[in-house]
């Protein structure tokens, strides 16, 4: 009799605090991986996003200006300037001329250059070069130093993945051609699975259980059991490799979710407006068009999200039924495992890249997140 008015059973407080984790655990990789987007590559590397607010010290590779700029005074070629670009709120801690040794030498210390003459660094990165001789190339000297810098953030990335003219192509292709194989494959399965789910729900034929355990059934076979077979079948009636055949296996794979999703929530719709309709003389579809279908907009909606969602982000089965080596129906799944390919190391374009592609999902389930709890508990009580 611990449950009283009053008091809270200690059960209420776990389940809180399980929401309370579930929400972080999505919410801190998500907002990191929109910090990390407006991050250089260098920070990105030297410390964390939560970091990000904080000075960080990192190992840099800076340049000189190059020879054309030397001025003579007392007889000496001289070099002036900073390795920053300007002074600011970076601080040297060591530097060095060579990538062995980027701790050889202090703030305000004098170092042989290899090519003749010698160089003074301060600790804000002015530096002063001098030779007897005059500087030659076309280029300036490296100079490698340990400095803690600010913080910094940069809409950079986002040109570079929007912007660019040598990837804004890729990009573009990649995320209209997402929207070209999201949109039927959810839109599909929908209109397949409200009827089979109103026949499950209010036509009585015979084998009807049986067919009601089968599609619960199919909620637990793996899709990846399926591919190849799929694949070979598709191949061999010609729609293979092509956004016909993604729809197909999209349609496949999210059909057991949605009869049973949505065969749940008819299920649970008052029987006597369904009996009524038919008392009045209104036929099997017009009872399905004009009273399920709008009724049942929530469970319709929740299933949207959860179909949606899962194309948007799908790449195994784009790899397996869509992608071509033109490259012209890659998505943008495909396209940012592409750009980890190609660029490396080069985390922030591949943050960037992420968030963009996720940028579309978000907005899709803040604007029916409403629908999504009332879709899922239909049916679940009476």
């Amino acid at each position: 009799m611990s449950d009283i008015a009053g008091t809270r059973p200690a059960l209420t407080w776990v389940v809180h605090l399980s929401v309370a984790a579930l929400v972080l655990l999505w919410v801190f990789p998500t907002l990191g991986l929109l910090i990390s987007s407006f991050r250089t590559a260098d920070q990105i590397a030297t410390s964390g996003w939560w970091k990000s607010l904080f000075p960080s010290e990192q190992n840099l590779t800076l340049r000189t200006a190059a020879p054309e700029t030397q001025v003579q005074q007392d007889g000496l070629y001289v070099i002036e300037g900073n390795l920053f670009g300007e002074a600011g709120d970076a601080n040297i801690s060591v530097w060095g001329i060579s990538s062995r040794a980027i701790g050889a030498f202090e703030p305000g210390d004098t170092a042989e250059l290899r090519k003749g003459g010698t160089i003074t660094v301060a600790s804000n990165g002015d530096y002063r070069m001098e030779n007897a001789e005059e500087f030659t190339g076309s280029r300036g000297s490296r100079v490698f130093a340990t400095a803690t810098t600010p913080p910094e953030f940069t809409v950079q990335n986002y040109n570079r993945v929007l912007l660019d003219p040598g990837n804004v192509d890729g990009m573009g292709n990649a995320f209209f051609n997402t929207l070209t194989v999201t949109i039927p494959a959810t839109i599909i399965p929908i209109l397949v699975a409200a009827f089979a789910a109103y026949a499950l729900a209010w036509m009585e034929f015979p084998g009807r259980a049986l067919l009601i355990a089968a599609v619960v059934g199919l909620l637990v076979v793996p899709l990846q059991l399926a591919l190849i077979p799929l694949l070979k079948f598709h191949l061999s009636i010609g729609i293979g490799k092509g956004y016909l055949g993604v729809w197909m296996a999209h349609t496949g794979f999210g059909m057991p979710l949605a009869i049973y999703l949505l065969r749940n929530y008819m299920a649970g719709l008052p029987r006597d407006l369904i009996e009524n309709a038919r008392v009045d003389g209104a036929t099997e579809f017009q009872i399905f068009t004009k009273l399920i279908l709008p009724l049942s907009f929530p469970a319709l909606a929740s299933f949207a999200i959860f179909q949606f969602l899962w194309t948007w982000n799908d790449l195994l089965v784009a790899k397996v039924f869509l992608i071509d080596a033109s490259g012209q129906t890659t998505v943008m799944t495909n396209r940012i495992v592409e750009l980890l390919g190609t660029r490396g190391g080069n985390w922030e374009i591949l943050a960037t890249a992420a968030f963009v592609s996720i940028a579309v999902p978000l907005a899709v389930f803040f604007a029916m997140q409403k629908y999504l709890v009332r879709g899922l508990l239909a049916g679940s009580v009476k």
